[in-house]
């Protein structure tokens, strides 16, 4: 039970997108470690990275810190990952699941997941939001949400360590059946928007951003199978040949 629970904290990763304090950056990674879990990975940080501050208020976590991942936009840092759950103070006008974290219980942890922090001033932007497969709020009181960065991450670092420690395999599906990767999604969505393209899909250049939101909130979200995106790069690919 034991190395079971170690080999799924292996899968857990925690993204920091554009983090703006070097303090917070420190602060989260000695979370990470509290709990034994051990993937940091940074989204445009604003501070150089890594600096003495962030080493300094890591404390034993310079391991966190000295091995972690840095990417220059979100869509690189999530191409290995199965599921993404962004952490979010606030409900959105979209069609996203919204957990909350007794509902953690239901994930499925064999699975790679990463949780995704938004910057301290802005948190995350609808468009950041459209490349996860479900929001979290943590409840907090209603007239003061705000959490500190590293707060909010060691709320969701020990719920997480807390279910792992107990047991659980609720999902049964086929040894067969092999999810599909966000890279695999990626690259199905790259076929689907590159013949939109040239079809002129986009007509309207002012809402060609919230329309590529809303098909990646559809994709995302889905639970399709590696063989899934193959069917449908095929299919998207094929309507491209037949113009």
């Amino acid at each position: 039970m034991v190395w079971l629970n170690n080999m799924n904290k292996k899968n857990i990763s925690f993204i920091l997108h554009k983090p703006q304090l070097s303090e917070n950056i420190g602060a989260c990674a000695r979370a990470i470690k509290n709990f034994n879990f051990n993937k940091l990975i940074l989204v445009n940080p604003k501070p150089i990275f890594p600096n003495d501050k962030v080493l300094a208020t890591s404390v034993g976590a310079k391991n966190i810190i000295n091995q972690s991942k840095v990417f220059d936009n979100l869509e690189k840092s999530i191409k290995n990952i199965d599921i993404v759950i962004a952490t979010s103070a606030r409900f959105r006008n979209k069609n996203i699941k919204h957990i909350n974290l007794n509902d953690l219980k239901k994930i499925d942890f064999k699975k790679k997941i990463a949780f995704l922090f938004g910057s301290e001033a802005s948190g995350l932007s609808n468009n950041e939001i459209s490349y996860a497969n479900y929001t979290l709020q943590i409840q907090t009181n209603p007239e003061f949400r705000s959490l500190n960065l590293s707060h909010s991450l060691i709320i969701i670092a020990f719920q997480v360590s807390n279910l792992l420690s107990m047991k659980t395999n609720i999902f049964k599906k086929s040894d067969k059946i092999k999810s599909a990767s966000k890279k695999d999604i990626q690259s199905m969505l790259k076929v689907c928007l590159k013949n939109l393209e040239e079809i002129n899909f986009f007509k309207q250049e002012e809402k060609k951003p919230i329309m590529l939101e809303n098909l990646r909130n559809i994709f995302y979200k889905m639970d399709l199978s590696d063989k899934e995106t193959r069917i449908l790069s095929s299919v998207f690919a094929s309507l491209g040949k037949k113009r």
